[in-house]
């Protein structure tokens, strides 16, 4: 069945192809992105208060602005208590600059001195109190589905404590590199002599930080080892984490986090544990203290004071990502109780803005995406018979989740005190939120909880439940449009869909059973023929240059990959079983597979940043927008015939350097 019918409004069709988006002087066949999305990006050039500015990010503004002009018609004379009270009093504290000014740094001075007059005997009930919505230093915690049963949920700790995000930016020594480590060593300084300490000392603590942090990112795992899970699920007796890290007050740790009825935990990374349990005891009390009130001060800093945030700005956005100039003040401010108060904003969304009948026809897209990836699995002649058994029992397990959950979080526990500061309000709306996440170890795994919300542009799949999600923010156009004929819709939202389908097969998805258990239910050969083909498309994409002369890293970006090219060819495979796929009627000059995979690339134009470029490529599981184009049709076969690319064009892959996964 078609997804959307067919329309005679042809303005409407054509324009969901916008030909202005077009760069008319390169050729398909030369460089299919920028034909695809050249117009665009010369039409949008990068505003500087962005880093990557693109389709994506657009429909991201949308949804902002729909979500401003809920929160700004509050009105201010609500219930105490109400959601409304708190959702505008939260954002009204945040706009409130004059304030925040006159405050300075007095939100944190309680907090700081009671850091600096820590002993031996309290560090570890210090370190869980950051860890309740603050910040990680040395490691961190969490609680959530365990691994191997998924039913019930397991308290897990990780490695963490890098403020910077990524090993690699304490031990790589390219230029880029080395511009941003010096230029977060200056920010430590700088946050230090802005809560009073003087120059000199400033710089001694930003020195004793950075000696810490590389300390951690020297035995920390690298992006591609913590795609295994094999090698984090590594679950012991508490009896057993004691005699292991002996140094760290456990009994102290869980009493901070109101954990008080535990027996095992999951130590994702043990080097790294082991690490912090050394130097938590071979640092000086001093370096410890400086370590935590720079977490601390670190985490408030943009929600303080204009020098705070500034400071907080040209760390992490100028220097790490290359953005020029701050957001506007209303959009910061904004972002807090959109996230901090999601559920309750996003209740208040979904009623203004998602129509009842896109859940309906959303649905439908679902099941005929669901359809053609069981008949590709039925279909592989790399998978032997009984994996393909497996495989399609987990597809007809898939938990799909659309628009909105269909229950909503409650935030009465949650207090908004505007007569406190902004910090405060903002740490309150953290704390809520951890201690529910902790709250939840002994508990049966929720299966209904939405880890987005419904305003938000992006869609997952969970692994642990065997779900994917899809909130109502991303269900607009250009990923989804009533108006647009079939071949853009599925090559847009139809894409998305697939693609996180495909994620319950890619590298890490593969790993888990119908019922969300890490179970391994391929034969050996089966796995074996797989890895061959994943990394045959990983080297596909590391064969890329981002910038410079550093490459894309293909097997980070494994998973990501794996999901976009089955996205693809699934979305492609369900696309021609409608009307409008069957035939060849042009539409704006345009065929129907020519329209599917321009629409498909037109989700991905964007500007961005070289040193955005650089970043994403150190902390980003996604590759680029060009590359989540160019590279993955280049599997495809129909795309060559849809535009007619030849052995002599550089879009052009021999058929034997193709990859067919899904």
């Amino acid at each position: 069945m078609a997804f959307i019918a067919m329309t005679s409004a042809a303005g409407n069709l054509e324009k969901a192809v916008d030909r202005s988006n077009l760069d008319p002087s390169t050729p398909p066949g030369t460089n299919f992105y920028q034909y695809a999305c050249g117009g665009w990006m010369l039409a949008n050039p990068l505003d500087p208060q962005y880093a990557r500015f693109g389709t994506f990010d657009q429909l991201a503004e949308n949804s902002r602005n729909q979500v401003k002009d809920i929160i700004t018609n509050l009105g201010t004379n609500n219930p105490r208590g109400s959601i409304k009270q708190k959702v505008g009093d939260l954002y009204a504290l945040g706009m409130d600059s004059v304030r925040l000014n006159n405050e300075g740094m007095a939100p944190l001075r309680e907090y700081i001195d009671l850091l600096k007059s820590l002993t031996r005997d309290n560090i570890m009930a210090a370190i869980a109190n950051q860890h309740k919505g603050i910040s990680a230093p040395f490691f961190n915690s969490a609680v959530m589905a365990d691994l191997k049963d998924s039913n019930n949920n397991l308290f897990y700790l990780t490695q963490d404590g890098l403020g910077m995000g990524d090993r690699d930016y304490y031990l790589e020594n390219d230029p880029n590199t080395v511009k941003v480590r010096n230029a977060y060593a200056n920010y430590i300084q700088q946050l230090f002599q802005l809560i009073g300490y003087k120059k000199g000392a400033a710089k001694k603590a930003s020195q004793h930080i950075m000696a810490i942090e590389t300390a951690l990112a020297r035995v920390a795992m690298t992006r591609e080892e913590t795609r295994d899970y094999s090698k984090l699920y590594n679950v012991v007796s508490l009896d057993q984490l004691r005699a292991d890290y002996p140094n760290i007050n456990w009994s102290q740790y869980f009493a901070a986090l109101d954990i008080n009825d535990i027996d095992k935990v999951c130590v994702f990374q043990p080097k790294s544990l082991a690490k912090a349990n050394e130097m938590i005891k071979s640092l000086k009390l001093d370096d410890i203290k400086e370590y935590l009130i720079f977490k601390y001060v670190d985490a408030a800093s943009p929600y303080l004071s204009d020098a705070f945030a500034d400071a907080n700005f040209d760390m992490y956005s100028r220097a790490m990502s290359g953005k020029q100039v701050k957001m506007p003040r209303w959009k910061h401010s904004l972002d807090v109780p959109n996230t901090m108060l999601g559920e309750a904003v996003g209740q208040l969304y979904v009623e203004k803005y998602f129509p009842a009948d896109s859940k309906k026809k959303m649905q439908q897209l679902v099941d005929n995406l669901k359809k053609a990836l069981g008949e590709h699995i039925a279909t592989l002649s790399w998978m032997s018979p009984k994996t393909k058994v497996n495989a399609l029992v987990k597809l007809n397990s898939f938990t799909v989740k659309i628009g909105y959950p269909d229950k909503w979080r409650d935030y009465s526990a949650l207090d908004i005190n505007p007569s406190k500061s902004y910090w405060e309000n903002v740490l309150a709306a953290r704390r809520f939120q951890a201690d529910f996440e902790y709250s939840q170890l002994g508990k049966p795994v929720d299966k209904e909880r939405w880890f987005m919300t419904p305003q938000t542009v992006n869609a997952y799949y969970e692994p642990s439940s065997n779900e994917i999600c899809f909130p109502a923010g991303i269900l607009q156009a250009p990923y989804f449009d009533p108006n647009a004929d079939e071949a853009c819709n599925y090559g847009a939202i139809g894409v998305v869909i697939g693609h996180e389908m495909t994620h319950g097969f890619d590298d890490q998805g593969r790993n888990f059973d119908h019922n969300g258990n890490m179970v391994d239910w391929w034969t050996a050969e089966d796995a074996a023929k797989f890895q061959e083909l994943a990394n045959k498309l990983g080297a596909q994409y590391s064969a890329e240059i981002v910038a410079d002369d550093i490459h894309a890293n293909g097997q980070f970006t494994m998973g990501e990959n794996i999901a976009d090219h089955g996205g693809l060819r699934v979305a492609y495979s369900a696309f021609k079983n409608t009307e409008q796929g069957k035939g060849n009627q042009l539409i704006d000059g345009f065929t129907p597979d020519q329209r599917f995979f321009l629409s498909y690339a037109n989700v991905w134009a964007a500007n961005i940043t070289k040193e955005e470029m650089l970043r994403r490529t150190k902390v980003d599981p996604h590759s680029l927008g060009v590359n989540r184009v160019n590279v993955a049709i280049r599997n495809l076969e129909e795309f060559f015939n849809a535009f007619d690319i030849q052995p002599n064009m550089p879009m052009w892959r021999d058929p034997a350097d193709r990859v067919i996964i899904w």
